[in-house]
């Protein structure tokens, strides 16, 4: 396995559905899976998954197999199979600085990493960058045996791709962000130009809103004017929206563009998943 590659591929001879594609999104504190076919431009499948606790990526192995062992959706073949790998061991890097000799170094000042631990990167063409992170081992250990070829990412490249496609002909300054159970992602734009990226633990609202406000104070964005665009685990009636709102003049929450029909079957909060839906 090479660093900087995003492919794991393994020679088989199983047969394989040409038209369906699962992606899957993994974190310590949840799954989510998502069964698309190509064929009707379909979304068929999708089950969303939030564990008691935060859980070690053992244990988060353990219920990604009794998953695949339960339910009938994933017990199918497929054309091609994607994983997200959703953690805060990450960091933006610009490509033209980046060395793949030293990618822990861009990651040991902001991350706990371990000596033994696998590191990569994806590219992230819209603004030249490389997003240099930790992705789970065991995981993708564990779906090269069972399907062979596979494809990842980390989660916050393809949140930060497809904002800067949503934002390409932007000339404001707005910021996004990106709520899921224990943590957020704030993605400011400027110009249609990345200016901040980070990733925030909370537990309360009110931590919820003072990282939001103590990042728009560093660089000096008055709450009465930047708009403020909310997106993934949220909705208006939410805790979240409402101290946000609060504080914050423009407030919306980000109604999600799909241009894929949407199996009668997948329940409403599937539109949340901003990722998983952008990862086909």
């Amino acid at each position: 396995m090479e660093t900087g590659r995003k492919i794991y591929q393994k020679n088989n001879n199983i047969d394989q559905s040409e038209y369906i594609e699962l992606s899957i999104q993994v974190s310590l504190s949840g799954l989510s899976f998502c069964v698309l076919n190509t064929a009707t431009n379909t979304f068929i499948f999708y089950k969303h998954v939030v564990f008691e606790k935060k859980l070690n990526p053992s244990v988060v192995l353990d219920r990604i197999v009794h998953y695949f062992n339960t339910e009938s959706f994933l017990q199918q073949n497929f054309n091609t199979v994607r994983v997200i790998h959703d953690n805060e061991l990450s960091a933006l890097v610009p490509k033209p600085l980046l060395n793949e000799d030293y990618l822990a170094d861009y990651l040991k000042f902001n991350s706990k990493i371990l000596r033994t631990d696998f590191i990569t990167y994806d590219e992230i063409l819209a603004n030249d960058s490389a997003n240099v992170y930790v992705p789970y081992v065991n995981i993708n250990n564990y779906l090269y045996e069972r399907f062979g070829t596979f494809e990842f990412k980390h989660f916050s490249t393809i949140i930060i791709e497809n904002i800067l496609v949503l934002e390409k002909n932007a000339v404001s300054t707005k910021m996004y962000v990106h709520v899921s159970y224990n943590h957020f992602e704030i993605i400011i734009l400027e110009n249609n130009k990345l200016k901040l990226y980070n990733t925030f633990d909370y537990l309360t609202k009110e931590d919820f809103i003072y990282y939001i406000l103590f990042t728009a104070e560093q660089l000096q964005l008055n709450p009465e004017e930047f708009p403020l665009v909310l997106l993934g685990q949220i909705a208006k009636k939410d805790d979240l929206y409402n101290i946000a709102y609060k504080y914050i003049r423009n407030v919306s929450v980000l109604d999600i563009p799909i241009n894929r029909k949407i199996s009668g079957t997948i329940t409403p909060d599937f539109k949340r998943d901003f990722i998983l839906i952008n990862s086909f």
